[in-house]
């Protein structure tokens, strides 16, 4: 693959683009567990796996008190596209070859009044095309006014630094996203999502990731921190099993990550990682 981002009047090469993205994402998924550690009683069990086709990743779970499951997994992989899945993907009209690295966090609180948090973003490389993709977003089982305010303020006023246009554009296109058609309902309070994102300057791109990134890894931290010692009854336990069904029915049915991953020969378990420990349909 000779393709490359422009960077200004120097040209950075494709693998120094590979080298950087992943090893930024091994980088966050470190400063994660070990946050998230501290808040909790438990440690992450780890897994490595390996793709047949090529390249593999590490599946961190936790199961704790206050964090009832949450998942940090990374991965990098590289193969063919099937003939089938290619036609969906840019740049492998001639050459179905791709390389993927990236990072996927999701956590399910112990406590309903705190809200399911989701943060995944990777780098996908094909023959002729490069890009950014991911987002985050938060469902809550109850609502609250200040965790929603907080989120999507901290969200803005990160994309603003890079672009004014951002928030807005990824806000909606995350409403559209996170949206169970069959439903008719969202399937939570929202956050950002973006896809295809090639400014033709891979810096400035890989620096907007990290800040959204780092912004993400904040916030869960603060607002677990803030909300993990309000009481709760059953009714709220309740809602929080009713909620995690709509989290469940999103990522068989519609989620992007999901397909990706069981269409190029992903780890299942690493794939449905995200899904909550239980849920309950009425």
């Amino acid at each position: 693959m000779s393709q490359k981002y422009t960077v200004g009047n120097l040209a950075v090469s494709l693998e120094k683009q590979k080298q950087s993205s992943s090893q930024w994402f091994k980088e966050l998924r470190n400063q994660m567990v070990g946050s998230i550690e501290k808040i909790d009683s438990s440690n992450f069990k780890e897994k490595q796996w390996n793709r047949d086709q090529g390249g593999g990743g590490l599946m961190s779970i936790l199961k704790g008190d206050v964090f009832e499951k949450v998942g940090v997994n990374i991965s990098t992989v590289h193969g063919k596209f099937s003939e089938e899945f290619r036609k969906n993907i840019p740049g492998t009209e001639e050459d179905p070859s791709f390389w993927a690295s990236g990072i996927s966090v999701v956590a399910h609180m112990k406590n309903p009044k705190i809200a399911a948090a989701h943060f995944n973003t990777r780098y996908i490389v094909t023959s002729s095309k490069s890009w950014f993709g991911g987002g985050c977003d938060l469902t809550p089982a109850i609502p609250e006014k200040t965790e929603t305010e907080n989120f999507h303020t901290g969200l803005k006023r990160t994309l603003d630094l890079h672009d004014q246009k951002y928030y807005p554009k990824f806000k909606n296109e995350c409403d559209e996203y996170f949206y169970l058609k069959h439903r008719k309902e969202p399937r939570g309070i929202g956050g950002i999502f973006f896809d295809y994102l090639n400014n033709d300057h891979f810096e400035k791109d890989l620096n907007l990731i990290k800040d959204v990134g780092q912004f993400f890894a904040n916030f869960i931290i603060s607002n677990t921190n803030s909300k993990k010692d309000l009481t709760y009854d059953s009714d709220d336990l309740k809602k929080l099993s009713h909620k995690r069904s709509r989290y469940v029915e999103f990522n068989l049915l519609h989620d992007r990550g999901t397909l990706f991953g069981l269409k190029t020969g992903g780890n299942i378990d690493a794939i449905l990682m995200s899904m909550p420990p239980e849920a309950k349909w009425e």
